[in-house]
């Protein structure tokens, strides 16, 4: 794949006369709604088998080339450079992919091993109709080896909404985590309409997790969380109770989310972590647990100062980093997911949880605020595709703001009202992949199913390929 961002007066012909795709192929890539409307600044996926890589501080290409296996002198010819000090940070470049001949004997099995990938994905990306008749002296692309990830997306749609959202993007999934079962003071948990997702789930071989948690948009949770983790009995009840709703849905795994704990309950909560595991390993179920985006272990407010990093790294299975929302629905207009941001929880949370126990968070939904801002008034939230929709129905100009590495756009309704959006795009979301890949992590957490996002799925699975337990 690579990422083309749209210039003034630009047409979709002229880009796919650019890249030698057609029309409609990057029109179904992208669900653009109108092959004749385009925003300036707009990121298109381009389905090619090259990949684009964004230069960053203190990169030279010999760097890049060996990052991607390749030569210096084919991404120069790539992207017709004559002097490679041209490159500069934030200039995207195309890699191009690797080719191999295939010579006498030869069979797709032993080429796939060779360079590191699948025969399926060799096929794939050169349309072989017939394995087994590629004559000598064919030239093959070589897809570029691709690192193995977990992939978790909450759902918070019930019923058969919920089912159909799973189904849409299973593939691309290894866990679904539908949200969520609040618990009670007496141990009991509120039950919710999940049947559809965990059918949905398991269908496409996606692992289903319960998800349990001690708070609503009503209601912060902190004295509910204080009552549960301050009495021993109501957490043995409590467990029992998970185990059997688990048991009885098919789930196979457990998340624990809980928010807002005071401080003074930190310990409890970290005992209670413990007391999960022991009894989930028991019954054999995993645990995975939600924590807020820290950037040091000392850092103060409501959100942090209970959810301990390193007990949770040393206690549960996984945890899942819930790395937005820096750009809330009462706050002002910001990027959700800033890059810059992430990385400082990213920096803190490697020194003291393993990385192969680290999921990075990730939303997938865009955010449109009324100016000036109004301390407490509530952003509207959509889709990546609305985002869009409204760029090109303002005729707004899509800006990028290089150090959160997102994409925002201002624009005028028709009461004059002026606006601020800021959302994800396929520049966004190669950013965060990188993100995953440099700092080795274990997978990618979504937030949440039911915004469509087509560029997202294409772009991970272009980069990665996904792990599957069932």
């Amino acid at each position: 794949m690579q990422i083309h961002v749209v210039q003034r007066g630009e047409s979709l012909w002229q880009i796919s006369q650019r890249y030698g795709v057609s029309i409609n192929e990057i029109t179904t890539a992208n669900q653009l709604e109108s092959a004749g409307k385009l925003a300036v600044g707009q990121a298109l996926v381009i389905p090619t088998s090259h990949l684009s890589h964004t230069v960053r501080t203190g990169e030279a290409l010999w760097m890049i080339a060996r990052r991607y296996g390749t030569t210096v002198q084919a991404i120069l010819k790539a992207n017709r450079i004559r002097d490679p000090a041209q490159i500069h940070p934030g200039m995207v470049l195309v890699i191009p992919a690797r080719t191999h001949t295939v010579q006498p004997g030869e069979s797709l099995p032993q080429i796939a091993q060779r360079y590191g990938v699948t025969a399926q994905e060799i096929i794939k990306v050169n349309r072989i109709q017939n394995p087994n008749l590629i004559p000598s002296g064919t030239v093959l692309s070589i897809p570029f080896a691709k690192p193995l990830i977990d992939v978790n997306a909450y759902t918070n749609t019930m019923g058969e909404e919920a089912g159909r959202l799973v189904t849409e993007v299973g593939r691309y999934l290894t866990y679904q985590s539908p949200f969520a079962y609040v618990m009670r003071e007496d141990g009991s948990l509120e039950s919710i309409d999940d049947t559809a997702t965990i059918q949905a789930s398991l269908a496409a071989h996606v692992v289903p997790k319960m998800v349990i948690t001690n708070f609503t948009f009503k209601d912060p949770g902190s004295k509910l969380a204080h009552t549960i983790l301050s009495n021993i009995d109501i957490q043995y009840r409590l467990l029992t109770n998970i185990v059997t709703t688990m048991k009885n849905k098919g789930y196979r795994g457990l998340h624990i989310d809980f928010e807002n704990v005071l401080q003074s309950d930190r310990e409890l909560y970290n005992q209670f972590l413990q007391r999960a595991v022991n009894r989930m390993h028991s019954e054999g179920y995993f645990v995975s647990t939600a924590l807020a985006p820290k950037t040091s272990g000392e850092q103060k407010g409501l959100l942090y100062e209970a959810h301990d990093y390193p007990a949770h790294g040393r206690i549960a299975d996984y945890v899942i980093l819930m790395t937005y929302e820096w750009g809330y629905r009462l706050g002002p207009p910001q990027a959700i997911s800033p890059l810059n941001q992430i990385k400082r929880v990213l920096d803190y949370a490697v020194t003291v949880i393993p990385r192969n126990k680290i999921f990075m968070g990730f939303q997938i939904y865009a955010r449109d605020w009324l100016l000036p801002h109004v301390q407490g008034q509530e952003a509207e939230t959509f889709s990546q595709q609305e985002a869009v929709r409204r760029a090109i129905k303002y005729g707004a100009a899509i800006q990028y703001d290089p150090v959160s590495q997102t994409p925002f756009f201002r624009y005028t309704d028709e009461q004059g009202r002026r606006h601020e959006v800021w959302f994800e795009d396929a520049r966004s979301a190669q950013a965060k992949f990188d993100l995953a890949k440099d700092y080795r992590l274990r997978g990618i957490s979504y937030w949440v199913l039911g915004y469509p996002f087509p560029q997202n799925w294409l772009l991970l699975e272009d980069n990665f390929r996904i792990r599957k337990l069932i």
